[in-house]
């Protein structure tokens, strides 16, 4: 009798422990995914400033890891036209997370297709005339085929 109460109040200590030990794992991975989203921001936009500044016909071809919890990624503007940021929409606890890099070239790009977890090939491309809007000169991203 004495080692079942004994377990019991151990159990009762130990439970409660676990519980925040699951939630703490829970939100560093939320916090994980965020950092490494903001690496592969960071990167593509470093890589499409180098690649504007040296101007057509200049590529460039860089591999990046999507995190998981990756729900969108947009180059330009939201809808994909011509802009200055590149974001990374990631899937949080508190919610959706939007994590942007700014670049001073004119960006646009397709990256839809890069939404799960995982490697991506990504062609960074100077180019006179922009597929999304042919009147101005930008930085076009998508992915390598």
């Amino acid at each position: 009798m004495e080692l079942l109460i004994t377990l019991s109040f151990g159990l009762v200590i130990l439970l409660p422990v676990v519980f925040l030990a699951f939630l703490q794992i829970a939100s560093s991975t939320s916090t994980l995914s965020v950092t490494e989203a903001q690496s592969a921001a960071t990167k593509l936009a470093t890589i499409a400033t180098q690649v504007g500044s040296q101007g057509p016909p200049a590529r460039f071809l860089v591999l990046i890891q999507v995190p998981p919890n990756v729900r969108n990624v947009t180059v330009g503007t939201a809808n994909n036209t011509v802009g200055h940021v590149i974001t990374f929409v990631v899937s949080t606890d508190a919610g959706l997370d939007y994590v942007t890099a700014y670049t001073p070239v004119n960006v646009s790009g397709y990256l839809e297709g890069i939404a799960s977890t995982g490697s991506y090939l990504i062609n960074v491309s100077a180019q006179d005339s922009c597929p999304s809007n042919a009147a101005v000169s930008c930085v076009y991203i998508s992915r390598a085929a």
